[in-house]
């Protein structure tokens, strides 16, 4: 789906991952990243966020917290990752990027709290119960200083995730909010939830959830209470110009992730200000029954979209014609991606050794691919700087 914004928008992208494909720099099964872009993005975002007084906090997830990215980022303004896991966190913080938010989405596991604490020592931790905050707090006192907490909290008719559910009941935050004051190592700083904004595609536009309308109630609730400063925490489906929206709603913090990347839903309907900045390569294995089977690995097709026509662009050569893009057929999340099939009927068949280009709203994290950062696309002088798996690590390639 985000291929025809790719091939718009940044051609020279998906030419130079093609050459340095074929000039064996780069290895099937990849999400590749225009670190120029990237870092290009984070200025815009986080300009916008400093025009509005918005802590800004990168999602790292969907591009496998690609070290250069990271870099790219901070080179872009941005200086604090938001974990959704520990691995984020690790990987993030390896990198250079300080711990801005930990604990959101997935909560802390209880031997790791002590850890978190001292090494990661994260601006923000959110909690999801007594339990879990007072081992931050606890993890925090042992380290000699005091966690930031933010409650996460929900009311009746707020949209979650399959599986993401959980939090404070947001009539009790009060509440909440002395029980985390009263937590030695710990301390009440805010308020958080996911999503605040979704993507609504039969208006096409992004639409603030229930959530969001929750968290201003709260932060109302905290501010009678006599509290001041309350920190209100609003991710999801994040770009430059949804910003404002989230300030008026009083927010004061943001979490870009696909946002970085161009690569939010509304950035196939509408020409954001953000550049697609990152793209999945891989290669022709072998053709059988009028197929080419091209290796597999990161395929990733994001459950927000209805079912659409995959397509690729394949060719043994640089190339964004309109005559290369091939239909796709992927296997289905229950089955292992060992390979895609592409459509080889008619002229122009592709054969083994070609590279396979998709546009995807990535979550490489979930994938096993490599991931691939590359420099200098604009000035057309494109280098690998690095090739990692999708915890940041250095990947064995080639062997």
């Amino acid at each position: 789906m985000f291929l025809d914004v790719l091939r718009r928008r940044n051609p020279g992208f998906i030419e130079a991952a093609q050459r340095l494909h074929q000039e064996g720099k780069i290895p099937a099964n990849a999400y590749v990243i225009d670190l120029d872009m990237i870092e290009r993005n984070a200025r815009i975002i986080k300009d916008e966020a400093t025009r509005l007084g918005l802590k800004t906090f990168a999602m790292t997830k969907q591009f496998g917290r690609s070290s250069s990215a990271c870099r790219a980022i901070l080179a872009g303004g941005i200086d604090r990752s938001v974990a959704v896991d520990m691995a984020c966190a690790r990987s993030t913080h390896r990198a250079g990027l300080k711990v801005g938010h930990l604990g959101h989405l997935q909560q802390v596991a209880r031997h790791e709290a002590n850890g978190a604490a001292r090494v990661l020592q994260p601006d923000y931790w959110t909690v999801f119960n007594e339990t879990k905050a007072r081992e931050a707090a606890a993890g925090a006192k042992a380290a000699g200083r005091t966690q930031n907490l933010l409650a996460r909290i929900h009311a009746e008719g707020d949209t979650f995730y399959r599986g993401h559910e959980g939090g404070f009941d947001a009539e009790d935050v009060v509440a909440v909010a002395d029980m985390l004051d009263g937590l030695e190592g710990g301390g009440f700083a805010g308020i958080t939830t996911f999503p605040a904004l979704l993507f609504d595609h039969q208006a096409r536009k992004v639409l603030p959830t229930p959530n969001l309308a929750t968290l201003t109630k709260a932060a109302e609730a905290l501010a009678k209470a006599g509290r001041r400063d309350i920190e209100v925490n609003a991710p999801g489906t994040t770009s430059s110009v949804l910003l404002a929206a989230l300030a008026e709603a009083g927010a004061t913090q943001c979490e870009p992730g696909n946002g970085l990347h161009g690569t939010t839903a509304l950035h196939v309907v509408e020409d954001l200000p953000e550049l697609p900045a990152m793209l999945y390569l891989t290669e022709v294995s072998h053709l059988s029954g009028g197929k080419a089977y091209c290796f597999g690995g990161g395929f990733y097709i994001d459950p927000i979209f209805p079912d659409y026509d995959v397509k690729a662009i394949v060719s043994d050569e640089p190339t964004v014609a309109a005559s290369a893009l091939r239909s796709v057929e992927i296997p289905p999340p229950s089955a292992i991606d060992y390979y895609a099939m592409i459509d080889a009927t008619g002229p122009g068949a592709p054969k083994p050794g070609d590279a396979a280009v998709f546009g995807f709203r990535g979550q490489a994290f979930v994938t096993r691919a490599y991931v691939v950062g590359v420099s200098g696309i604009a000035s057309g002088a494109p280098k690998v700087e690095t090739i990692e798996n999708t915890s940041g690590e250095t990947a064995a390639w080639p062997i």
